[in-house]
């Protein structure tokens, strides 16, 4: 091959405006890399067809604009293709499909460009890569290793850099475990996020599409072109992803099943997220593991038999004997074992719901062990319920969940770590695992492209992050004082401390109980600039924090020395008439030190 691809997707963006490549030679030298047999792929495109398909997509005006110009990917094969076959790992049950799901069209529509269907756990029921009649896939980067599934097909095809990023979908797991295994980015969405319209259900009520990408950054991308449902303001927000301190959970048991490379390298995540400024919180992991259990052993499996049961009980030659036995296993529940489970896993998200009320995020691994194709093949039931220790719970929760590379351990076989949040905080999420991916791998390849992780674009931490207000203060509401509890009770959090524009100046107010300063806004004034924090307040209680600031004061625009503007206190002029004005200390801390 003449020169490398850059597939990470800002690098593919910036090298088609550079025109040091088009999409067409893109194309032609992905097809290059493919084998002619190879068990990532159950129906690959053909590099005419694709061509062909993408000059009619450039006959649009608007085609240049659009945000996935020109980027491969892929989609595990229980998403529907208009015109495609769809599978779900199971030749006897294979449909042509006459519309593209959601997720799929919404991709296309934006201008990516589909490269083919993946190999998968058979109907999406399997964390392991080996329960498909199409042929296991091995780990990317540990031959012998599993390749994760249920989407293992999709996770491989990333891994080995076919494809800028792939669709899978995650119901206990499966978009995350593929990841670990194979050392990239598995992004699953908050449920209902991401439309799962024309998607093979497993669970119907859990099911998710998910996301394989070689970067944070690139989910995060991702993440804005699938997105189906917008957040009203506030919510989902996560103002600790943008500020200096931070709390994350760690389970007061951990369970490795007897391995000590995945227990180091579990800690050493921890270690590094301290290293960024996060506090570890223990917590009982009791609560979530009983949620976990009730994915397979409770009446949760029921929706497997009421999504492929019929054709199951019909199908015994065609069928992996475990995936079949699993999913004509939820024969066994009642309505009555139905209620009785739903009433149960009430009581455990109002646990959960509890927690997270002083965390802001989890920190687990992604898989408490990691297995050979052939130790699966030996247990292939109770190990794989291993590998599902720390997922099968999120999705019951409501949770949004990013796993990245743990790097390659001791042993040479991969590992992974998941941050697991509250429901929507996605891309906060995002920005806080990226954090991490780069502190524990950044000299480290992705997955097996050989391309370092130091060599791609990290995500902006300074730009805007949705659902979250900037908000300056200056006085009784500065960390320490007396009205902190304002910002704190609000969920708010401290970002930095920094200096206003030259502009300003600032008083002691008269009779304030407490005392409080007025910050007042003097075009042309030549002052030192006055000392701020900057906290990261949710849109949705900007409202009542406004009720409760007394005249003069108010909320304004402030502006600071680097030029840009937050939100923040100001003081009505006439508010300082009589005042003592201190703007020569440069602070209210200075101001108060003074006695």
């Amino acid at each position: 091959m003449s020169k490398a691809i850059p597939l990470e997707i800002g690098a593919l963006q910036a090298a088609y405006s550079r025109g040091e490549w088009t999409p067409e030679q893109v194309l032609e030298e992905i097809y290059a890399r493919i084998p002619e047999k190879h068990p990532v792929w159950i129906e690959l495109i053909s590099l005419e067809e694709n061509i062909n398909r993408f000059k009619r997509f450039k006959e649009n005006p608007q085609a240049l604009n659009q945000p996935m110009f020109g980027i491969p990917f892929a989609v595990k094969d229980n998403m529907d293709v208009a015109g495609m076959e769809t599978t779900a790992g199971c030749p006897a049950y294979a449909y042509v499909a006459r519309e593209t799901a959601t997720a799929v069209q919404r991709l296309l529509d934006a201008g990516a460009i589909l490269i083919g269907k993946t190999n998968m756990d058979q109907f999406a029921t399997g964390l392991v890569g080996t329960r498909t009649p199409y042929g296991a896939c091995e780990s990317a980067v540990a031959p012998g290793i599993i390749s994760g599934g249920s989407s293992s097909g999709s996770a491989v095809a990333v891994a080995h850099g076919l494809v800028s990023f792939a669709l899978g979908t995650d119901t206990a797991g499966s978009g995350r475990v593929p990841a670990a295994m194979n050392q990239i980015v598995g992004w699953k969405p908050t449920p209902g996020l991401v439309s799962t319209h024309g998607v093979v259900p497993a669970c119907r009520s859990l099911d998710c599409v998910s996301v394989f990408a070689q970067t944070c950054r690139d989910a995060a991308t991702i993440l804005e072109v699938l997105r189906t449902r917008i957040p009203r303001p506030g919510e989902g927000a996560s103002p600790w992803a943008v500020s200096e301190e931070f709390r994350f959970g760690v389970p007061e048991r951990l369970e490795f099943f007897g391995d000590g490379e995945a227990e180091a390298a579990y800690f050493r995540a921890v270690d590094g997220l301290k290293q960024l400024g996060g506090e570890a919180v223990s917590f009982d992991y009791g609560p979530l593991a009983e949620a976990a259990k009730l994915l397979y052993d409770g009446p949760w499996v029921a929706e497997r038999t009421a999504a492929v049961g019929e054709f199951a009980a019909g199908h015994e030659a065609e069928m992996d004997p475990t995936v079949r036995g699993i999913v004509l296993g939820g024969e066994r529940f009642t309505a009555v074992d139905a209620f009785r489970g739903q009433y149960r896993l009430r009581e455990l998200q109002a646990d959960a719901d509890a927690l997270m009320r002083r965390l802001d995020f989890l920190l687990l691994p992604t898989t408490p062990t990691v297995f050979t194709i052939e130790e699966i093949r030996q247990e292939p039931v109770r190990r794989n319920s291993q590998l599902g220790w720390y997922t099968n719970f999120v999705n019951l929760m409501e949770m949004a969940a990013v796993a990245v590379p743990g790097g390659l351990r001791g042993d040479g076989r991969p590992s992974g770590i998941s941050l697991i949040g509250s429901s929507g905080c996605d891309e906060g999420l995002l920005r806080m695992a990226d954090r991490l991916h780069r502190v524990l791998c950044s000299e480290m390849p992705i997955g097996a492209t050989g391309i370092r992780l130091s060599a791609t674009t990290p995500i902006d931490q300074a730009a805007p992050l949705r659902g979250v207000m900037e908000m300056a203060v200056v006085g009784a509401h500065l960390s320490g004082q007396p009205l902190n509890w304002q910002l704190t009770e609000r969920r708010a959090r401290r970002m930095r401390t920094v200096r206003t524009a030259p502009g300003y100046r600032l008083y002691a107010l008269q009779g304030t109980i407490p005392a409080k300063p007025g910050l007042v806004y003097e075009p042309g004034f030549d002052g030192p600039g006055i000392e701020v924090e900057v906290w990261a307040m949710p849109e949705d209680t900007v409202g009542s924090f406004l009720a409760a600031i007394p005249s003069p004061l108010g909320l304004g625009t402030v502006l600071l020395e680097d030029g840009s503007t937050v939100k923040g206190f100001l003081c009505e002029p006439a508010g300082v008439v009589g005042a003592e004005e201190i703007t020569a200390l440069g602070g209210w801390r200075a101001y108060r030190a003074r006695g």
